[in-house]
C-alpha cells in the first residue's frame, strides 16, 4: 500500500487532507504537536484501520522507522502542512512558526530523499506580502517587510519554497554526500475557511462570523476597501491532491480569484446569521494586504482544477460548525 505523511494533519486543512488520501486507498500518518491543531479535527478517522497519529513534533522527532507504515509500506509522500498561520500567533509564536517551516522543512525533504517520496510544501499567498501586481501571478516576486509582524511567517514560507526548489534542482551536497534531486513542489494557499477553523484565530472569517453569531459589532481592520478570495476547504483540498498527483514541480496558485471587499463579506455574514451587528471600523494591521486575489491560470492548464462552492453556499457550512463554538 502507498503511505503517506502529513506534517500538520490535525490542523485545519491537514485533517481535511487526511480523509482525502484514505478516502482514495492511502495509508496516512498524521503528525501534530497540537500548537494549533485539534486532535478532534481527525474524529472522524482516528479510528480508521488504515490511519494512524503521533503527536509529536517534527522539528525534533527523529525516530521515523518508528512509525508502522514506514516499516510496513515505506514512504510513498510526505505533505508538508505543520505551520501555524493566524495573524494572533504571529506574536505569541514566532519563533515556533520561522522553526516548523525552516527546520521542520529540513527534516521533512530529508525523510523523502531517503526514500524517494513525492513532497509537497504548503507555501501561501503571504509570499506575495501587500502586492503591487495584482491579481497575483507566480511569477510574481512580491512585496515583503522582511522586518515586519508578519515576517516570521511570510518570511519562513519564502525560506522553505527556497529550500525545496534548491533540493529539486539537486545542486550541491544534502547532509555532506550527492543525492537525487527531489520529487517536489509547492502549492501557494490563498485565503481557505470552513468548518474546523479555530473559532479564536484571528483571521477575518473566524473572527466576523462569530461576532455576528454574539451579536456584537463586526471589527472592520481598516477602511474595509480591502480585498480577499476566499476559497473553501473542500475545492483547496482537491486542488493539493491534484498537485501531489501530478509531476509539477513549479508553484502553483490555489484559491477562488472570486475577490470580495471584506465590508462585502461582512454584509454577506450579517445576512446569513441575521445578525443584527453593525460593523465598527479599527485600526489597519501593519503590513495587511490591500488586494489579493490568486491568477490561477497556471492550476487550470496543469491541474484542471478551480474551485466550485461559493462564498455563500461555503459560509453556510462555516456559520453552522461555528455555531457550536458559542452555545
Amino acid at each position: 500500500m502507498k503511505h503517506v505523511l502529513v506534517t500538520g494533519g490535525a490542523g485545519f486543512i491537514g485533517s481535511y487532507l487526511c480523509e482525502s488520501l484514505l478516502d482514495q486507498g492511502y495509508v496516512v500518518t498524521a503528525v501534530d504537536n497540537l500548537v494549533t491543531g485539534r486532535r478532534s479535527n481527525l474524529d472522524s478517522v482516528i479510528d480508521h484501520p488504515n490511519f494512524d497519529y503521533v503527536e509529536a513534533d517534527i522539528t525534533e522527532f527523529q525516530d521515523w522507522e518508528s512509525l508502522r507504515w514506514i516499516r510496513m509500506h515505506g514512504l510513498f509522500g510526505v505533505l508538508h502542512f505543520a505551520c501555524p498561520a493566524s495573524p494572533i500567533d504571529f506574536d505569541k509564536i514566532p519563533f515556533e512558526i520561522l522553526k516548523v517551516d525552516s527546520e521542520g522543512t529540513f527534516r521533512t525533504v530529508d525523510l523523502a530523499l531517503k526514500y524517494g517520496a513525492r513532497y509537497v510544501v504548503a507555501s501561501t499567498s503571504e509570499i506575495y506580502g501587500d502586492p503591487l501586481e495584482h491579481p497575483q501571478k507566480e511569477s510574481y516576486f512580491g512585496n515583503v517587510n522582511t522586518l515586519g509582524p508578519r515576517a516570521c511567517y511570510d518570511e519562513t514560507k519564502r525560506f522553505s519554497e527556497a529550500l525545496v526548489s534548491t533540493a529539486i534542482r539537486g545542486v550541491g551536497m544534502w547532509n555532506g554526500k550527492s543525492y537525487s534531486p527531489l520529487n517536489g513542489g509547492m502549492v501557494r494557499i490563498f485565503n481557505t475557511y470552513g468548518p474546523r477553523m479555530r473559532p479564536d484565530d484571528g483571521r477575518v472569517v473566524p473572527e466576523l462570523c462569530i461576532q455576528a453569531l454574539k451579536g456584537s459589532d463586526l471589527t472592520i481592520h481598516g477602511d474595509g476597501s480591502q480585498t480577499r478570495s476566499f476559497c473553501f476547504v473542500t475545492d483547496l483540498v482537491k486542488g493539493i491532491l491534484a498537485y501531489f498527483h501530478s509531476d509539477l514541480k513549479i508553484p502553483v496558485n490555489l484559491g477562488n480569484p472570486v475577490e470580495n471587499t471584506i465590508k462585502e463579506f461582512a454584509q454577506t455574514v450579517i445576512e446569513i446569521t441575521q445578525s443584527s451587528s453593525s460593523l465598527k471600523l479599527t485600526e489597519a494591521r501593519i503590513d495587511d494586504p490591500k488586494k489579493r486575489r490568486p491568477d490561477i491560470s497556471r492550476a487550470k492548464e496543469y491541474l484542471k482544477w478551480e474551485p466550485e462552492v461559493s462564498l455563500r453556499e461555503g459560509l453556510i457550512k462555516t456559520i453552522e460548525d461555528f455555531k457550536k463554538a458559542t452555545v
